[in-house]
């Protein structure tokens, strides 16, 4: 089977690709998602919800900056220099998985008090609950195009494509 890179890194160097790029990520999202609920429901803006919610947070955003750092200098960078990307499914796949930085960055940065720190603490919540929801959507999408077949988009394998020359 032909498979993005967003595959290939997740499946290569079992477990520990797995672990790092895919599980301690999303068990760090979703202690965040699911504090969330609790803490949205309850309006219970502090308390030891809370405090596991931020440290989540915290750790998530701080975590995911090294993984996209590491990604962009040891994959990114190479890939795109050697012309080596595996067509649409695979831009998506990486970037969408990369953009996660993003949401969690902002999480992280929202809990360290760096960002919005005049803003009162329903308006903080709404804001850290919109990062959580920009995250679980971004890592859905890189993951149902990180499990396409590139060719299902027009890619060609590497072999096909200089058989062609």
């Amino acid at each position: 089977m032909y498979m993005t890179h967003y595959m290939a890194l997740l499946a290569d160097n079992q477990p520990w690709n797995l672990i790092l790029f895919m599980a301690v990520p999303v068990i760090l999202a979703e202690t965040v998602a699911i504090t969330e609920l609790f803490i949205l429901l309850g309006r219970a803006y502090d308390g030891a919800l809370r405090r596991i919610n931020r440290a989540a947070s915290i750790a998530a955003g701080i975590y995911f900056t090294g993984v996209f750092i590491y990604l962009m200098l040891n994959a990114v960078v190479p890939l795109t220099q050697q012309g080596l990307w595996r067509g649409p499914a695979d831009w998506i796949a990486v970037g969408f998985y990369l953009s996660g930085v993003i949401p969690l960055g902002g999480l992280a940065l929202l809990d360290l008090n760096w960002i919005c720190r005049r803003a009162d603490v329903q308006r903080r919540m709404a804001i850290h609950a919109s990062l959580v929801a920009l995250f679980l959507v971004v890592a859905h999408v890189a993951m149902v195009f990180g499990m396409l077949d590139p060719s299902v988009l027009g890619a060609m394998p590497m072999a096909a494509a200089h058989a062609g020359h």
